[in-house]
């Protein structure tokens, strides 16, 4: 709230200043309201309470053409307020009549006002029976039907709204997984939702005071009556015939000025209520949405013809009623059979996007089966999606560009606790889970000694085993790491997205790559793309280093390296080679070990021989032609080497010439993924080198 401008201390504000407090929202809210009790305490006089009575009456049928306007119910989510103001208003009202109606009475039917005396004459046309019927049918339509009715309504849809609260949740989040909302559409749904529940339950309570409004409105007429008969006939010794007709006047009138915007507003609220699963101003639900039909339209104008045609009935409305529901019928009924004449070029569009969005594939898909949709809204632990949220954001730091979203969808077909992980429509991955369990594993590589059901953990291939959450301290106690199903999961989600990256990684990707960089950094793109490479030709080489995880982030770097080796080759592998060269810290840095050291283990100048010889191809087209029985014999000595360094806990790099080093990952990629090779160009100077053995 905005600061409010006081007067130093000791000066006295003018009339500008006062104004200006007034029409601000807020104090002239609480001046309102220091009013409404001010006329429970304090007498007004007649002209005063016909003015409040004016503001009574039009400020309900303000209410009432508001809720009729709105487009749905939660554009007016002021209403429980404005209806405990109003009816607050409006019983201050009653107490300041009734002090008028006894106070001033004996003098005459005017004594509590025009208004109040307007309404008694006109309601009752000298007979003061049909006034007190009349204002009975008036309070018990308002209190019985539909402040009843509307009262229902609110609570129910609360509690509905309340139940559907985790699903709408779920699908809130599923839809920011997907990609289908960023993040600020999925703040805005929550604030929706977050104020349709609490507007409804608003409701169910602010209906309560237009019921007790309704019983006030017919204690308070008692009141009058019979009060004002005894004031004036034992105070005022007016005769009883007179006491009578003027007081049951005013009482009546001020009953009516009561119960009318008391009524009008009950209507309201059951408009607003009723109308929640309806988007668009009320004629929607009342003329539209009925009107729509020929066949309804038809059999109404058929009733309403018969019932014309029927002795001692009168034809002329019954007939104009059938005229018009058969003309509209017809009107109607051309219409459907027409519908390209009437049907607009955009609702036509509309008809056709299903064919092409039948087109659009999923870059990365996660299919759960039954029984793991829990996972998706497990309110008591980390849910799947927040989860893939923080993987994204987590990948994104580590490698430079944001994987695309992950679509989460069920799928009958898989058991009931599987899950598949699908890259561009084809299933890469697929495991399953056991909900309520934890799954545990033998950091050393051994199999886990707890009673359980054991596995093959998905991403890894480790042995592990499903054991009960009561088991946790003691698996904990002996050194195994326990990971919960979501955990489990997206883990695999993980290993599979860094396996993927190269062929997620788009072109469409890459252009915004290029466009999020900063604005020195501009004047290099523009340098360099397309007079010396071409964007595919940049993607390219962000796929190459991608496929090895080497991290892009570090994108400047990249593309100067491209712009220095583009003019000197035409060699997707040399262009690769170069960059690579450049990242050599960063490269360095990701597979030190915890020491800080780099372990290596080297290539053998034997070997380095054997694949020189082996490159067939002039310039840069080279091609390694290794005999198969060499090839066995390399990968043996690869697996045995880094098996044994395995044994002592490390995980080395190995360490070749830059000439030989991308045909010898090729090969070592195919058996070996994980193992990082590197080339003596990518090694930094200020690396500490740790040698575990040679090949």
């Amino acid at each position: 709230m905005a600061d409010i401008a006081f007067p130093a201390a000791g000066a006295r504000p003018g009339p500008k200043e006062i104004w200006s407090w007034i029409a601000r929202g807020e104090v002239a809210l609480a001046i309102g309201i220091v009013g409404i009790v001010v006329l429970l305490i304090l007498p007004i006089p007649a002209w005063a309470l016909d003015l409040l009575l004016a503001i009574s009456i039009t400020s309900s049928v303000l209410i009432l053409m508001t809720a009729l306007m709105i487009q749905k119910p939660l554009e007016f989510t002021a209403f429980p307020t404005v209806l405990l103001v109003a009816t607050l208003f409006r019983l201050g009202l009653n107490v300041a009549s009734t002090r008028l109606i006894l106070g001033h009475g004996h003098e005459g039917t005017d004594g509590a006002g025009h208004i109040i005396q307007a309404f008694g004459s006109l309601m009752m046309h000298g007979n003061f029976v049909i006034g007190v019927i009349v204002f009975a049918i008036l309070v018990i339509v308002n209190f019985v039907v539909i402040t009843r009715g509307s009262s229902r309504i609110a609570e129910v849809a609360a509690r509905f709204t309340l139940d559907s609260m985790p699903g709408k949740q779920m699908a809130i989040d599923a839809d920011l997984s997907s990609g289908l909302i960023d993040q600020e559409g999925a703040k805005l749904r929550r604030k929706e939702l977050e104020q349709e529940s609490t507007f409804f339950g608003a409701m169910d309570g602010a209906s309560k005071f237009v019921r007790g409004d309704a019983m006030a409105g017919l204690l308070i007429l008692s009141i009058n009556l019979i009060g004002g008969i005894v004031v004036g006939v034992v105070q005022h010794k007016l005769p009883l015939d007179q006491a009578f007709s003027s007081y049951t006047i005013m009482s009546i009138g001020d009953g009516l000025v009561s119960q009318i915007p008391a009524l009008i507003i009950s209507i309201a609220a059951g408009l607003l209520v009723s109308k929640s699963g309806v988007e668009g101003a009320a004629d929607k639900a009342l003329v539209t949405q009925l009107a729509r039909n020929p066949v309804s339209l038809g059999m109404v104008s058929a009733a309403a013809g018969v019932l014309a045609l029927i002795p001692g009935m009168p034809i002329l409305p019954f007939g104009a009623l059938s005229i018009g529901a058969g003309v509209l019928a017809w009107r109607r009924s051309q219409t459907a059979a027409n519908p390209a004449s009437e049907t607009p070029k955009a609702e036509a569009e509309a008809k056709e996007e299903p064919i092409s969005a039948s087109l659009a594939i999923d870059d990365v898909k996660i299919e759960l089966g039954y029984g793991l949709l829990h996972l998706i809204n497990d309110l008591e632990g980390r849910r799947l999606t927040d989860q893939i949220k923080a993987l994204r954001k987590t990948l994104a730091a580590e490698f430079g560009f944001v994987m695309p979203p992950v679509r989460i969808l069920d799928n009958m077909r898989l058991p009931n606790q599987g899950y598949a992980i699908r890259i561009k429509e084809m299933e890469i991955g697929a495991g399953e889970v056991r909900l309520g369990k934890l799954m545990a594993m033998d950091p050393r590589g051994g199999q886990v000694e707890l009673p359980g059901e054991h596995v093959r953990e998905p991403a890894f291939g480790l042995p592990a085993t499903w054991i009960d959450e009561a088991l946790r301290e003691e698996a904990a106690f002996r050194g195994y790491t326990t990971v919960d199903p979501a955990t489990v999961l997206t883990t695999h989600l993980t290993e599979i997205l860094k396996d993927n990256m190269a062929d997620l990684l788009s072109y469409a990707e890459v252009q915004k790559l290029l466009k999020d960089l900063p604005a020195e950094e501009k004047k290099l793109v523009e340098d360099l793309i397309p007079s010396v490479a071409t964007a595919t030709t940049v993607q390219r080489v962000l796929q190459a280093l991608l496929k090895e995880r080497v991290s892009i982030r570090d994108l400047p770097t990249i593309l100067e390296g491209i712009a220095e080796a583009a003019p000197h080759t035409s060699s997707m592998v040399n262009l690769v080679e170069q960059v690579r060269g450049r990242l050599g810290r960063q490269i360095c840095w990701a597979n030190r070990a915890e020491d800080g050291s780099l372990p290596i283990i080297t290539l053998s100048p034997d070997w380095e021989a054997a694949f020189a010889d082996a490159l067939i191809g002039s310039g840069d087209d080279k091609q390694l032609a290794l005999a198969p029985s060499r090839l066995q014999e390399f990968i043996r000595a690869v697996r045995e080497t880094f098996e044994r360094a395995a044994l002592q806990g490390e995980s080395p790099v190995l360490l070749t010439s830059a000439l030989v080093r991308p045909y010898i990952r090729s090969i070592i990629e195919r058996f070996r993924g994980q193992t990082v090779v590197l080339s003596q160009n990518e090694i930094h100077p200020r690396a500490r080198l740790k040698t575990l053995g040679s090949i």
